[in-house]
C-alpha cells in the first residue's frame, strides 16, 4: 500500500506544506533537537520537548541539572534557567538538523513550573527557529497570546470538544489567525499525562471518531473548518485510519505519533529502554493516578509502578481518638503515638509491620501508609529537595504562588516526577524509574518492521508510515 493508495495528502502546517505526520513531543529529553530535526528533514513535523530540555557547554558536554539553592524558591529559579537554556539549545539543534525542511514545534506542559516564563524565554532566545508550540496538561488559555507575540502558531492539546470551547471563548477567538491546529489526544490510549475528566470512566474507553467529529463540528461554528486536527494517541499505522483520511465529515486531519518515534536511531532514549519496548505485551501499559500533577497518566507497569501500587494498598484510614468503628489502638512512630483503626485494619497493619513495613506516613486523606525505613527516608528526602518543577505538586505540596505551597499536606503516595524522569532519560535504568508509554507500545514486538530488533532511522519510519504501515 502506498501513500497515494491511502489518500495521504500534504497539509499546510505552521505556514508550510508538509506531510500530515507529526512527532509527538515527549517531556524531559525524550524528544529533542536531534529527533525533531530529523522529522522535519523528512518533510514532516518534528516536536522537541520544552520541559527541562538538556543544554550543553562549549565542549559539547551535557550540563547536569544540579540544584544548589537552599530553598525551594531558589531551586525553582535554577530550574527555570535550565529549562530556558535547554529549550533554546534544542531549537537550534532541530533547526540545523532540519536542513530547512518541514516544521519545528516545541511542546510544553501548561502545568509545568513557570510555563509562561519558559515560553517567553525560549521563543525570545530562538526567534525564527520554532514554527509552532503545542501545549496541554491543563487549560492553556494564555498560550495564544504568547505565541502571537512571537509570530508562531499554537496547537492546544485537548481531549474533548468541551475543553476547546472553553479555550476558544475565553482567549483563542482573539488570536484565531495564529491557531495552527488542534491536537485531539485520546485520553485512554495516549502515553504520559492524559486528559480524562471526572465525568469519563478510565475503564470504559470511548472511540475517538465521534469525539473528533464533535470537535470538528464545533470548530466549524467558529469558522475553523479548514484548521487541521491532529489525531494523537493510539495511532500506529495509517491503513487502520483510512476512514479518517480525506473525510469530509472530519476535515483536514494530521496524525501525531508519540510511541513509534521512541524506537528510532535518532531517539535519545537509552538502549535499555529501546530493548524494553521490543518486549512489551498487551496490557503492560496501564492508566494510573499516581502522578503528583493529579492527572491520570499511562506508563509501563514496571517495578517502579508496582511499588507505587503496593504502597497505596498498604493504606488504612485512622483517627487520633477512638470514634465509631475506629477503636483498635496502634502505636506508631519513635514516640509510640496512638492512632485508632478498625480491628480488621489493625490486623492488616500488624502484618505489614511484621513484614518490614515499619514506617508510617500520613496522607492528606486521613489515612496512613506503611513503608520500609529505606523508602520512608527516600520519600522525605525527595520532598525536602523539591525544586518546584510543577505549578502545583501533590507529592511535595509545592505551588507556584506567593506562599510556595498548596496549603495541603504532602502526599507520600506519589513521587518526585522530576527526579525519576531525569534518571530514565539519562541512564540505563528503565525498571526502577517511571516509564511513560502509549498503550500501543506492545505492537513493537509484533510489527514485522521491527523484526530481529531492527531500529529504523526517522526517515525510514516516515517513509514506512506513508505506505500505511
Amino acid at each position: 500500500m502506498t501513500a497515494a493508495s491511502i489518500g495521504l495528502k500534504p497539509l499546510i502546517i505552521s505556514g508550510r506544506e508538509v506531510l500530515p505526520l507529526v512527532e509527538g513531543g515527549k517531556g524531559i529529553s525524550i524528544s529533542n533537537g536531534e529527533s525533531s530535526g530529523a522529522w522535519a528533514a523528512a518533510g514532516a513535523v518534528g516536536t522537541f520537548s520544552g520541559v527541562n530540555a538538556d543544554s550543553y557547554d562549549a565542549d559539547g558536554r551535557r550540563i547536569e541539572q544540579v540544584y544548589r539553592g537552599k530553598t525551594r524558591r531558589e531551586r525553582h529559579e535554577e530550574l527555570l534557567a535550565y529549562a530556558i537554556a535547554g529549550g533554546i539549545h534544542q531549537a537550534r539543534v532541530a533547526h540545523e538538523r532540519s536542513n530547512g525542511q518541514g516544521r519545528i514545534h516545541m511542546n510544553v506542559l501548561w502545568e509545568m513550573a513557570g510555563a509562561e516564563r519558559v515560553l517567553h524565554g525560549v521563543l525570545e532566545g530562538a526567534k525564527g527557529l520554532i514554527h509552532g508550540v503545542t501545549c496541554g496538561a491543563g487549560m492553556p488559555y494564555r498560550i495564544a497570546e504568547i505565541a502571537a507575540k512571537y509570530g508562531v502558531h499554537y496547537y492546544p492539546i485537548v481531549s474533548s470538544a468541551r475543553a476547546f470551547r472553553a479555550l476558544w471563548k475565553r482567549a483563542y477567538h482573539k488570536f484565531s489567525e495564529w491557531l495552527g491546529g488542534v491536537v485531539y489526544e485520546d485520553p485512554w490510549l495516549a502515553g504520559g499525562h492524559n486528559g480524562l475528566s471526572n465525568s469519563e470512566d478510565p475503564e470504559k474507553p470511548e472511540p475517538p471518531y465521534p469525539r473528533v467529529r464533535e470537535l470538528r463540528a464545533l470548530m466549524r461554528e467558529y469558522g475553523l473548518g479548514e484548521t487541521p486536527i491532529f489525531m494523537a494517541g493510539g495511532v500506529w499505522r495509517l491503513d487502520e485510519w483510512t476512514d479518517w483520511i480525506d473525510s469530509k465529515e472530519l476535515g483536514p486531519i494530521a496524525f501525531q505519533f508519540g510511541t513509534r518515534p521512541l524506537l528510532t536511531q535518532e531517539s535519545p532514549i537509552s538502549d535499555a529502554w529501546k530493548r524494553k519496548l521490543l518486549t512489551l505485551k498487551k496490557g503492560d501499559v496501564v492508566l494510573n493516578r499516581f502522578s503528583p500533577t493529579g492527572f491520570y497518566s499511562s506508563a509501563v507497569r514496571n517495578p517502579f509502578l508496582r511499588e507505587l501500587q503496593e504502597r497505596s494498598e498498604r493504606q488504612v484510614a485512622f483517627s487520633v481518638e477512638p470514634v465509631g468503628d475506629h477503636i483498635a489502638e496502634l502505636r506508631i512512630g519513635p514516640r509510640g503515638r496512638p492512632i485508632f483503626l478498625t480491628p480488621h485494619d489493625r490486623e492488616r497493619a500488624e502484618a505489614w509491620i511484621a513484614a518490614g513495613f515499619t514506617e508510617t506516613l500520613r496522607t492528606p486523606d486521613s489515612t496512613v501508609i506503611f513503608v520500609t525505613p529505606e523508602k520512608a527516608r527516600e520519600i522525605r528526602t525527595d520532598q525536602i529537595e523539591c525544586m518546584g518543577c510543577l505549578s502545583a505538586c501533590q507529592f511535595s505540596n509545592w505551588a507556584q504562588n506567593e506562599q510556595g505551597t498548596t496549603g495541603k499536606k504532602a502526599d507520600p503516595r506519589s513521587f518526585c516526577i522530576q527526579k525519576t524522569l531525569q534518571r530514565i532519560s539519562h541512564s540505563e535504568d528503565c525498571d526502577f524509574q517511571l516509564m511513560f508509554s502509549g498503550h500501543n507500545a506492545y505492537r513493537f514486538a509484533t510489527d514485522p518492521f521491527y523484526a530481529n530488533g531492527y531500529i529504523p532511522t526517522v526517515r525510514e519510519l516516515v517513509e514506512r508510515l506513508q505506505t500505511g504501515q
